[in-house]
């Protein structure tokens, strides 16, 4: 059997940053571009930080191409907010049962474990190191390397078969998160899902959303090691 590519969601599947990336990054949009309009109905559950900015932007009136050109400052300025909001708290919180699990596929040799976020990476290193989990991923596809989510499986796939042996495919990959929008990126390439509701999407329409297995938390850890492996969904 060849490994399991085991791909996890950041915000709202491993952890709470307490509000500390959308309070980094609102404030970011706000220093470049002097105001942030309207947020309040926008949701950054699923969304990657990249096409957050030009949603945003956007709707308070600015050009495609002017936000763009300022992209790069953006998120510079979210980098550095981003650590301080996390070093003045509240501290990140993990959710129940992730360390388990992780421990439980890092001790597994059929999985090799990675990243699928609408985080920038260094969005991404900065949530993970503060909870000591950075280790446990070998590749990750991120934000900062596509706007779209659902061309992020791929990247991903790519970089783990430089790292692999083993000839993996579409068919391998299994993707975890707390959103609808992870089944969608998951459908899009036929890779596995897995649902978790944890985050703010709420257990109804993820089980709408048609994942193939849907978790309230990860405290049965074995359950959902057993869905990684299991042989048909």
């Amino acid at each position: 059997m060849r490994p399991r590519l085991v791909l996890f969601d950041i915000d709202g599947t491993l952890l709470s940053s307490k509000g500390a990336g959308g309070r980094a990054l609102k404030g970011a949009l706000k220093e470049t571009f002097g105001r942030l309009g309207r947020v309040d109905d926008y949701s950054f559950a699923g969304r990657t930080d990249p096409q957050i900015v030009l949603d945003l932007m956007k709707r308070t009136g600015f050009q495609e191409g002017f936000i763009r050109e300022r992209m790069t400052l953006v998120f510079e300025l979210y980098l550095q907010r981003l650590r301080e909001e996390i070093r003045k708290g509240p501290p990140p919180t993990l959710f129940p049962g992730v360390l388990s699990l992780l421990e439980g596929l890092k001790s597994d040799g059929r999985a090799i474990l990675g990243l699928l976020t609408g985080n920038i990476e260094g969005g991404a290193k900065i949530k993970l190191e503060a909870l000591n989990l950075q280790d446990y991923f070998s590749i990750g596809a991120y934000g900062s390397d596509a706007e779209e989510r659902n061309r992020l499986p791929l990247i991903a796939l790519q970089r783990a078969r430089r790292k692999s042996n083993d000839h993996l495919d579409k068919e391998d990959i299994v993707i975890i998160g707390d959103t609808p929008l992870d089944v969608e990126c998951a459908a899009g390439v036929g890779a596995r899902s897995i649902a978790v509701a944890t985050g703010v999407v709420g257990r109804e329409k993820l089980e709408a959303s048609g994942a193939d297995y849907l978790f309230n938390d990860f405290r049965e850890y074995h359950r959902v090691i057993e869905a990684i492996f299991r042989q048909d969904r």
